[in-house]
């Protein structure tokens, strides 16, 4: 029987090549991965141990108790007399004293570069050699006074600088400038992973981010033969109590991998969800590929079972005829996949990934689970067609080899489709009606939408009926006989039908949801960031920090600037929940925010006065006239307790939050240092971009500041979305181009098991271009079943579950983007004619003669 397996391999190539394709390709996304992942996270470990590998133990500051920062800058407990007592320790070789914080460069065009908080500077430190070992000079020399700064080579390159320029750069307040002395290498994986490396001397370090004499860390390098962990011990005892910590170098590398390998973890389990999507795809293609060949070699079966081959060898040769072709397809999809995960990291690397060097690692188990889950998903995928091969009866096949099989009926499976569907569609209308985005309301959502799409699926072979009818109307309508023999050929086999688009309306599904439900949410964040925002140019931070109010007085006295106001809040908790006050400036709010007030008025916002938005006071329970204890978070276990009367309510407004109230009122639970979060400015004659450099130059020009209009706002959270969605089809592109495959099998294989029945059609008078018009027709019919299938499973669930978004989004409309939408149509059209163009050849060149003599 194995033999007879092989043998079957062997005898129809042609017919299990687009099967062992679809096969391949999900392997390969697998193995893609899995490789991808071992080699990016062997290397960002090797590089973290490499940078451990002189530290025995690190001090650093900690931040537990009261906050320690005076004007702008962190007080440390970490200065020269400790250091100098650590290093007078036995056993004690150096003692490396850091100051650390961030640094953003702008390039030539005054944009930043990296992210924020990648972007790391500290302090360069010169040995006996006048050199610092960690970061070895490419070009130049270390930093030696303040107007001196050493960048890393990648960041100098993405800033198009070169020793000798000016570098502009901003750590949290107006641009600074200092000339670039040298270029270092390094492989710290914060910097090589995009981010940036910026070198002062210590003093300019300490200027900028601590006091004279403070650091952030101490790092001891020991002696050869000295104990870490005791070495470790006699450190901490020198430490003051809860103001520093002691860990010992290996404790922190191991922390450090565990760190990269739970990210790791994370990209890795995303991508597989999208493996698995296209594997799950090619579980249609394999099966319904081996119901064709069964139903075309019943006549070999049946002549098995006459000379002795039991129901149980019949199952055994199916299913090994599937391993043999699962391990042949995922040696080669392994192979694919290893090459994939090479171009990965090298197009990643190009777009600023910054991966640090390493060799390709392929893991046994990485070999192992892509073979495995390739043989599993193709003889788990042949099961029920080889259970369908061991019922043939021998002489009932060899009796009837020559009519059409026998259909079975379609009740038992209706009726389990439409249990599975009323349950995911019920459990689908139960999560419309959640309030709450959290992990169990999503997990609902998840599982409704698992159960509605396979009972979909199962449905598929009803649902086929009336819409290819539908589009046979149409297709023979315009294409006359042709168009209906397509229809025909469509309906012949409902099941093969169903299964072929159930392919691509799994792909489109997942694409429909994720895009109705993206551009739904966009539109809303869109509406929700210029919601009642009446300033011309809201200010703010790259990394977040806030502005100082200093500088935003500046920019009120601006010439063309009629107010500035300030934002910025304090956290609060009360008996209701929690809570967000604003703190802004009461005489400018209502020129830069288009206020309704539903009881009391902003003027009576003042002293403990405060507005509050309608959702809050609903969800508080809170009302006009009343006044609430609550207790601010400051920084300390200890909440300073506070009493404030709600002087109105108001609709919702994004542009003040949940609540407002004046400056002097929230001032004192600011968390030191008082920023402004941003500034609202509104303008005499409006935005120009005369004013928006005269704002951003009386905030100091500083390459992390963000001023913005209310089309900059829209366009920054349409980015976001789009780049979300764009990696989406990305990865679902996969599944697609299985489906596209599936339809070409399906086809094909339909070509040659209606061999007879083309020649008779030929012989009938139907020309080469009609045989090939109507496979192409078929082919159309089917992609567009799949499609129609697959874009309204896919707004059914987007609506149920976008419902949960309106908690965060209130102003969460479902849109449909018909646009779009006509696109995924197009694109299954285009699909159709693509995926026949080979198997249309195929029908069109058969010699009639032959082809009505074929058995």
């Amino acid at each position: 029987m194995f033999r007879t397996a092989l043998r079957n391999v062997l005898a129809h190539k042609a017919r299990l090549m687009m099967t062992a394709l679809a096969v391949l390709l999900g392997v390969a996304f697998v193995s893609g991965t899995l490789v991808f992942s071992d080699t990016v996270g062997e290397a960002v470990k090797k590089a973290s141990a490499k940078s451990f590998q002189d530290v025995a133990v690190s001090v650093q500051a900690t931040s537990d108790g009261p906050p320690q920062e005076e004007n702008g800058h962190r007080s440390t407990a970490l200065n020269d007399k400790l250091a100098d007592r650590v290093r007078a320790l036995p056993g004690v070789a150096a003692v490396h004293a850091n100051v650390s914080g961030r640094a953003t460069i702008a390039d030539k065009d005054n944009q930043p570069i990296g992210n924020d908080w990648q972007n790391v500077a500290t302090n360069y430190q010169p040995g006996a050699g006048g050199k610092d070992s960690r970061y070895p000079l490419v070009r130049g020399r270390g930093p030696a006074s303040a107007g001196e700064i050493v960048l890393d080579e990648g960041a100098a390159a993405k800033a198009g600088l070169k020793v000798g320029d000016s570098v502009r750069f901003a750590t949290d307040g107006p641009a600074l400038h200092k000339t670039l002395v040298g270029i270092v290498h390094s492989e710290d994986p914060q910097v090589t992973a995009g981010g940036s490396l910026a070198l002062f001397d210590a003093a300019t370090a300490q200027k900028l981010f601590v006091h004279p004499g403070q650091y952030d860390e101490l790092v001891v390098t020991a002696k050869p033969g000295t104990d870490e962990k005791a070495l470790t011990a006699a450190v901490e005892k020198l430490l003051p109590k809860d103001r520093a910590t002691a860990t010992s170098g290996s404790k922190l590398a191991a922390e450090q991998a565990k760190m990269v390998e739970m990210s790791n973890q994370a990209l890795s389990k995303t991508l597989l969800v999208f493996a698995g999507i296209a594997l799950f795809v090619g579980i249609f293609i394999i099966a319904n590929t081996f119901t064709m060949l069964i139903s075309q070699r019943s006549r070999e079966i049946a002549l098995m079972r006459a000379i002795g081959a039991s129901r149980r060898q019949v199952v055994r040769s199916v299913l090994a005829e599937a391993g043999l072709l699962g391990l042949v397809s995922s040696v080669v999809g392994f192979a694919l996949g290893t090459a994939i995960a090479v171009t990965m990291r090298a197009v990643l690397d190009a777009n600023g990934a910054g991966f640090p060097d390493g060799p390709l690692v392929i893991t046994p188990s990485a070999v192992l689970s892509a073979l495995a889950v390739g043989v599993l998903v193709t003889v788990l995928s042949a099961w029920l067609p080889s259970r369908k091969a061991a019922k043939i009866a021998p002489v009932e096949a060899l009796n009837t080899v020559d009519a059409a099989p026998a259909l079975r009926g379609l009740v038992v499976r209706n009726t389990i489709g439409a249990v599975v569907t009323a349950c995911g569609v019920a459990i689908m209308l139960y999560v419309s009606t959640l309030k709450t985005a959290e992990e169990s309301g999503l997990m609902t959502a998840m599982a409704g939408s698992a159960l509605t799409l396979t009972g979909v699926i199962i449905l598929a072979p009803l649902l086929s009926r009336p819409l290819v009818s539908l589009a046979g109307k149409v297709t023979t309508r315009l294409f006359g006989i042709s168009g209906k023999l397509a229809k025909e050929n469509a309906l012949r086999n409902p099941r093969r039908t169903a299964a072929t688009a159930s392919a691509l309306m799994i792909g489109l599904t997942l694409i429909t949801g994720m895009t109705v439900a993206g551009l739904s949410a966009q539109r809303a964040s869109d509406e929700m960031s210029a919601q009642g925002l009446t300033a011309d140019y809201q200010v703010s931070t790259a990394n977040f920090r806030g502005l100082d109010p200093e500088l935003t007085k500046k920019a009120a006295h601006l010439p063309g600037v009629s107010a500035a106001v300030p934002v910025r809040s304090a956290a609060f908790e009360t008996d209701g929940g929690y809570g967000s006050l604003t703190g802004t400036d009461l005489s400018g709010i209502g020129k830069v925010a288009d206020l309704t007030f539903r009881s009391g008025s902003l003027a009576a916002v003042h002293d403990d006065g405060i507005a509050v938005s309608r959702s809050k006071a609903e969800k508080l329970g809170w009302k006009t006239g009343e006044t609430h204890e609550v207790g601010f978070f400051t920084g300390t276990e200890k909440k300073e307790k506070a009493r404030i009367k709600v002087a109105g309510v108001y609709e919702d407004n994004a542009t003040v939050g949940e609540m407002f109230g004046a400056t002097a009122l929230v001032d004192p639970y600011v968390i030191k240092p008082l920023k402004d979060e941003k500034v609202l400015v509104k303008t005499a004659n409006g935005p120009g971009d005369g004013l928006e450099k005269e704002i951003r130059k009386a905030l100091g020009d500083s390459p992390l500041l963000k001023v913005q209009d209310k089309d900059d706002l829209r366009k920054e959270n349409a980015g976001q979305i789009d780049t979300v969605l764009n990696m989406m089809y990305g990865l679902l592109g996969m599944a697609v181009i299985i489906a596209v495959v599936g339809v070409v099998n399906t086809l094909a294989m339909s070509v040659f098991e209606r061999t007879r029945e083309i020649g008779m059609l030929r012989a009938i008078g139907l020309a080469r271009t009609g045989i090939k018009q109507m496979v192409r027709l078929e082919s159309v019919v089917i992609s567009l079943f799949g499609a129609v299938l697959g874009i309204g499973v896919g707004i059914f669930l987007a609506w149920a579950g976008g419902k949960m978004t309106a908690t965060s989004l209130p102003t969460y409309e479902m849109l449909l983007p018909w646009d779009r939408l006509g696109i995924f149509l197009a694109i299954a059209l285009v699909v159709g004619v693509l995926a026949a163009a080979w198997p249309a050849r195929r029908a069109a060149r058969l010699n009639m003669l032959e082809a009505i003599g074929a058995q």
